[in-house]
């Protein structure tokens, strides 16, 4: 009776487990709203897009992109945590299962002659072989909170390999937009310096005529030296973006295609982008999704220090035999075997398990603690990128509208040129200045490009499930790249 009472208790106690239960925490009032940036006419409401870089309809930037993905190396280490995660999640379910070893071993002895009978040989071999089973009772839910804490880790590191993803495609378009846009500006610093070049030879004939003052000469000498200066600082860092993007998919410099470089100015969007709400953006950033999912391991954890407490009980069995020779083992001779439970129990000193029990409390208030700061500053972040882009844009068009007073300018001049009422000289000043114009709005675009790729990313975007980056990563392995991959190593 006492002993259908022992395994009654038993079972009752395996259906429970050490330590609290998890549960998600809240977010912060207010966060699930509408965004405060999300005024502007630039942004909408709508719910925003995984593949946010395909709305700039540039195919290039879409294989750059793809590239990326199957030969990035963070993306490639990323994928290994996780895997070394699962690895670790499989180990602790294993625990659930029976632990079974097999021995076996033989010697060659020799008998003393005093322990020996007449007759009988003093040498001979000896075999031995057994088989032992022990099975762990999760009374008090040790395995079960270690698989917990185990299931949680592989989750958060699932996380952590969809923001190398966020990371590695705003990277990759920012290089791309950054060659663009540096092209842009070496254009417009050309055309400038060509303007500058054709004013220094007319005040220079002016000057040979008698009509200018070599102060005016040498004015105008030090504009476009100056000027010359600039175009040199340009193409270093356009070939510093262009040699970025080479890396980031996974090439030399020397293997990135010509095509890439082929870009003049960065890519306009058509439309607003999309940005969603407070709500929204917490379920799509995956640091968030990380952070809570290391909450809930470390929660797990509680379980298993606290389990320490309580006796640990594991039934196990074993069976071998040892004879003279291997022709005898298990041959039907005397067989030894035993059987029973073995109890493991820390007891009463448990000092060193409530030390472990408070140090699992700590790192679960530690990781509360971070998953709150992730999620504010995913809302800081995200804000921030709204505020600048609004802010940015004004400002473009506070150049646009310079330069097309400049633009008017220069048609005006022309005007008087051809009338006779103003000389070349004042047509090629007006026409630098509409240059220089030109010059800040490309510097502008630039600015806007980066600002909007800013947005992307706190947002959250670009990220796919994980067996896709696992995918992605495998192309890897082949060493293969896109059919229209040249080697091209002058982009000027």
């Amino acid at each position: 009776m006492r002993m259908k009472m022992l395994l009654a208790a038993m079972l009752v106690l395996a259906g429970c487990a050490s330590g609290p239960d998890y549960s998600a925490p809240a977010a912060p009032a207010h966060s699930g709203g509408p965004l405060l940036g999300a005024t502007s006419a630039a942004v909408s409401t709508a719910r925003p897009e995984n593949d946010w870089w395909r709305l700039y309809n540039d195919p290039v930037l879409d294989k750059l992109v793809t590239d990326a993905l199957a030969a990035n190396t963070d993306i490639r280490v990323a994928v290994a945590r996780l895997e070394r995660a699962r690895a670790s999640l499989d180990a602790a379910r294993a625990d659930r299962l029976p632990r079974t070893s097999i021995s076996a071993g033989g010697g060659y002895e020799r008998m003393p002659e005093m322990n020996t009978l007449p007759g009988q040989d003093r040498d001979t071999w000896v075999a031995d072989g057994g088989l032992s089973v022990s099975y762990e009772l999760d009374l008090f839910g040790r395995v079960k909170r270690s698989i917990e804490a185990a299931n949680g880790d592989a989750a958060a590191a699932a996380s952590d390999a969809d923001a190398v993803r966020v990371v590695v495609v705003a990277d990759t378009t920012r290089a791309y937009v950054n060659a663009a846009a540096a092209a842009e500006k070496l254009s417009v610093a050309r055309h400038s310096l060509d303007l500058l070049d054709q004013s220094l030879r007319v005040t220079s004939r002016r000057y040979d005529a008698g009509r200018a003052a070599k102060l005016d000469v040498l004015r105008i000498a030090a504009l476009r030296d100056r000027q010359a200066s600039r175009i040199p600082d340009i193409a270093a860092e356009r070939q510093a973006a262009l040699f970025r993007l080479a890396m980031l998919t996974g090439r030399t410099p020397r293997e990135l295609p010509a095509i890439a470089a082929s870009r003049q100015m960065p890519p306009i969007l058509e439309r607003p982008i999309p940005v969603g709400d407070g709500t929204a953006l917490l379920e799509r950033r995956p640091d968030i999704r990380a952070a809570e999912r290391r909450l809930a391991a470390d929660t797990a954890r509680i379980g298993v220090a606290t389990a320490d407490l309580y006796p640990r009980i594991t039934l196990g069995g074993s069976i071998g035999q040892t004879s003279p020779g291997l022709d005898d083992l298990f041959g039907g001779g005397p067989l030894r075997f035993m059987l029973g439970p073995l109890i493991d129990w820390s007891f009463p000193n448990q000092s060193a398990a409530r030390a472990r029990i408070a140090a699992s409390h700590a790192d679960a208030d530690a990781s509360l603690a971070q998953f709150d700061g992730t999620v504010l500053k995913a809302l800081q972040e995200t804000e921030t990128a709204l505020s600048s882009y609004a802010g940015i844009l004004d400002w473009r068009r506070s150049l646009q509208a310079a330069r097309e007073q400049a633009d008017a300018a220069v048609r005006i001049v022309r005007a008087r040129q051809r009338e006779g009422q103003v000389d070349f000289l004042d047509v090629l000043d007006a026409e630098r200045t509409a240059a220089e114009a030109e010059s800040e709005v490309a510097a502008a675009d630039g600015r806007v490009a980066d600002a909007q790729i800013d947005l992307f990313r706190a947002l959250g975007g670009g990220w796919q499930p994980e067996a896709e980056i696992r995918s992605a990563a495998s192309v890897t392995e082949t060493g293969t790249h896109a059919p229209w991959d040249k080697p091209e190593t002058n982009h000027d």
